[in-house]
């Protein structure tokens, strides 16, 4: 029997993570649209508003419903405004793993979101749901994506040699995929211990099940 990941909502001090809804689209396709997320992703390039509305309405909760994953956005508590979106993918449910990643909207970068929303994310996964192990993957170039995996406490394991394919721009503003490593992250559950501190004074994190 395949398991699944209930519907959640996870709130911190400043964010909620929910499941995406209608009501996300517009932001969710400008936001895929940014520089950094077309370098470091395989989000299609241009992302148009459709795309976002299969994403939302047919491939997060396919992916949910099959126990591959779940797609959570990231908001803001007092505006409601999408920041980002957590992902879970890759989830074998025998060995309680489970690969996260993350994508923050440009205006929204420089808070802390991503730390904090990925540390929520893996206190709830190790905490209440029983994971054994979180898994990151890093671009060797992404630095940022590095600052935020050691922030939460991850340990980094290695390097998967030209794993990964990151994309650029070239002179006449199109995008062109370039080869790099992958820096393999992992989370278990004893990593967690004080990693907290790391994101002082926002209070902790609160999980409500089958949230509509």
């Amino acid at each position: 029997m395949t398991s699944t990941f209930p519907s959640i909502s996870i709130s911190t001090e400043r964010l909620v993570l929910r499941p995406l809804d209608e009501d996300d689209v517009p932001a969710l396709a400008e936001m895929m649209n940014d520089e950094q997320v077309g370098a470091w992703t395989d989000v299609p390039q241009p992302y148009t508003e459709e795309q976002a509305r299969r994403w939302i309405g047919e491939y997060a909760p396919a992916e949910r419903a099959a126990g591959r994953g779940l797609d959570l956005a990231v908001t803001e508590f007092l505006t409601q405004r999408l920041v980002g979106v957590v992902q879970l993918t890759k989830t074998n449910w025998h060995i309680r793993s489970t690969e996260l990643s993350y994508v923050i909207a440009p205006w929204a970068r420089g808070e802390g979101y991503a730390s904090e929303a990925a540390l929520a994310t893996a206190q709830w996964l190790l905490g209440d749901q029983k994971f054994e192990r979180i898994e990151l993957r890093t671009a060797a170039g992404n630095t940022a994506s590095q600052q935020v995996a050691q922030k939460i406490g991850c340990i980094s394991e290695g390097v998967l040699r030209n794993a990964c394919i990151a994309r650029v721009r070239t002179e006449d503003g199109t995008w062109t995929e370039a080869r790099t490593d992958f820096i393999v992250w992992s989370l278990l559950p004893e990593d967690l211990e004080g990693a907290g501190e790391q994101l002082a004074d926002t209070g902790g994190f609160t999980s409500f099940s089958d949230w509509n």
